[in-house]
């Protein structure tokens, strides 16, 4: 079973671990540590001001060892924040899944979905993986993302990159959650 953990201000080492290169290789590569450390700090603090909604996510599967992470249990980092996407108040998610192939980049994004939809006012979530980033855009299909185009943006800033944009319509979920 798969559980999302609202991040924690002990969860740096967790952070450090979704900065190795294997994991950064389509968001420009592993960046400083005093810059993960701030975005540690950051995530932990976005559920205080209600700036994001960051996950560690977390298996129970006895087999799964979260390494370096400081928990061993989690499997990866997954969550969302508000955006603006052509002037209307969305929400942005993003995630690193360290274990490959077992269904967990698929199960945590529906968790998150639920809980989006579950705990905010905005009617979509979308997500821009590169165009070369085949595991999340085939991800996002799979999960049922409408895919909206590509975009030019810039992650990290400075750095030119050409997205999908991928929208997933949080409203049918919300109906169906208070059914």
């Amino acid at each position: 079973m798969l559980v999302l953990r609202k991040w924690r201000d002990d969860d740096h080492p967790v952070a450090m671990r979704s900065n190795s290169p294997e994991f950064m290789t389509y968001l420009g590569g592993p960046e400083a540590p005093e810059k993960v450390e701030s975005r540690a700090a950051k995530y932990a603090d976005g559920w205080r001001t209600g700036a994001n909604a960051m996950f560690v996510l977390t298996s129970d599967d006895p087999l799964i060892d979260g390494g370096v992470t400081g928990d061993p249990r989690a499997v990866g980092v997954i969550g969302y924040w508000p955006v603006e996407e052509d002037g209307e108040p969305v929400l942005e998610a993003g995630w690193t899944i360290f274990v490959p192939g077992r269904g967990f980049a698929t199960e945590g994004v529906r968790l998150v979905l639920r809980h989006a939809a579950a705990h905010s006012d905005r009617d979509s979530v979308h997500a821009y993986p590169r165009t070369d980033n085949e595991a999340s855009n085939a991800l996002c299909r799979r999960v049922g993302f409408e895919l909206l185009g590509e975009v030019n943006m810039e992650y990290p800033p400075g750095n030119p990159i050409i997205s999908r944009n991928w929208r997933y319509d949080l409203r049918q979920l919300r109906a169906a959650l208070r059914e």
